[in-house]
């Protein structure tokens, strides 16, 4: 993770005031969510995972779950990311008791877009695999890439009110200040 930082990757990652780029993904359950469709209804909280297999990624999750009503109070809907495919975003969902989407970011496309993805490093990678994870089963490619935990606030206008990034995958959001953010948009 150091070495993201060394190499100036939280650069390109979109910012505050940068227009979100649109897209349309599935559900866990199968259908396709549109962000433009989710604006027309007000503030996107938009929050990338890691995967189910990710302990500081359930936490998060179980987190924003219990969150979900201030969120939702303070004017946002809530939707989260994964570069999981099949069946795996469901089994997330549905461990939480998640009522928010639970998208499929097929490919990457998504979060490429706004700069959060990178290549896992070699040792890194081996340790995963050593672990047990099928990251081409898992992602239904052989990329080997995860997304830096990173949450965007997006406007209705389609413009980034507020983001949080971080290289380190301990490190995440506090509901507390997305809710905070939300009242301020």
């Amino acid at each position: 993770m150091q070495k993201l930082n060394r190499e100036g990757f939280l650069s390109g990652i979109l910012g505050t005031g940068d227009v979100f780029p649109d897209f349309v993904l599935p559900s866990a359950e199968g259908r396709l969510v549109s962000l433009a469709a989710r604006l027309a209804s007000g503030p996107v909280v938009l929050s990338f995972f890691r995967g189910e297999w990710c302990p500081f990624c359930r936490l998060m999750l179980a987190a924003l779950t219990k969150a979900l009503p201030e969120i939702e109070a303070a004017g946002g809907q809530l939707l989260a990311l994964t570069p999981e495919t099949g069946g795996l975003p469901l089994s997330m969902k549905r461990y939480h008791g998640a009522t928010f989407e639970v998208l499929s970011d097929v490919d990457f496309g998504v979060g490429l877009a706004a700069g959060v993805v990178f290549k896992i490093p070699k040792l890194y990678r081996e340790r995963l695999v050593a672990s047990g994870n099928n990251f081409p089963q898992r992602h239904g490619n052989a990329a080997w890439c995860l997304p830096v935990p990173a949450t965007f606030i997006i406007r209705p206008d389609g413009v980034i009110g507020w983001r949080f990034v971080d290289v380190d995958f301990a490190h995440r959001a506090e509901p507390e200040d997305i809710i905070a953010a939300l009242r301020t948009i």
